[in-house]
């Protein structure tokens, strides 16, 4: 079964320095019939200003994943963390038993475009810690290339959840595929261009359900796309 959740669906906020999707109910954004899709929690894509963005905040209990598409985002935390991440980069940060963080747009001219993903934990009360790695275009070209997983094999991010998250990029008309078996749970995010997966159209911002498939089938549009498959426990 698919179910798309289209881009224009999504809720919305904007204000002078930010303007942001929500994907699923998210701060002032409610709609109890998109909550979440299993254990993923949030998706929102972010349009940070110049030299704007989120002062110290907390979190708890919660995988957060930034991807960052355009742009730049510095990263501060009360770890001693500090970074500067851009494409390519999966920044991973688990909450645990609480942890506070800034995120900024360091550039003075150039807006940043990011997307920021929550992943519930399948256990509370851990050491709160920090990961980011870098994937290369050549490595998610014309392929799923795994960025985060619960055991970090193949250079992924360590998510303290049971998922496997991939990200690709392919070429016009291009076919990849995967397959799973009958109980595990799949959301795609489109992130640029259009696709198909299972002949269903996908466009930039758009999100896909898919339950009890055990096979998917992605196809380029007329154009590069990329996107990110969510396999969920």
């Amino acid at each position: 079964m698919i179910t798309v959740r289209h881009s224009q669906e999504r809720g919305h906020a904007q204000i002078d320095w930010l303007d942001s999707y929500h994907t699923f109910s998210f701060a002032s954004y409610y709609d109890p019939q998109h909550m979440g899709f299993g254990p993923l929690r949030v998706i929102n894509e972010d349009r940070i200003a110049p030299a704007a963005g989120f002062a110290p905040h907390s979190h708890s209990d919660m995988e957060i994943v930034t991807y960052v598409l355009d742009g730049a985002l510095e990263h501060k935390d009360s770890l001693g963390n500090g970074s500067v991440i851009y494409p390519g980069d999966v920044q991973r940060m688990s909450a645990g038993t609480g942890i506070r963080h800034s995120e900024y747009n360091p550039s003075r001219d150039a807006w940043g475009h990011l997307l920021q993903i929550w992943i519930l934990p399948d256990r509370q009360g851990t050491q709160p810690s920090y990961e980011q790695t870098h994937f290369s275009r050549e490595q998610k070209y014309g392929t799923l290339c795994l960025i985060g997983s619960a055991d970090g094999r193949h250079g992924s991010v360590t998510i303290q959840q049971d998922v496997n998250l991939y990200a690709a990029i392919v070429a016009a008309g291009d076919r990849l595929s995967h397959t799973v078996p009958p109980e595990r749970k799949l959301w795609v995010q489109g992130v640029r261009g259009s696709f198909t997966v299972n002949g269903q159209p996908v466009a930039p911002g758009d999100g896909v359900a898919i339950a009890e498939d055990t096979h998917l089938e992605f196809v380029g549009g007329a154009a590069e796309c990329e996107f990110l498959l969510f396999d969920l426990g």
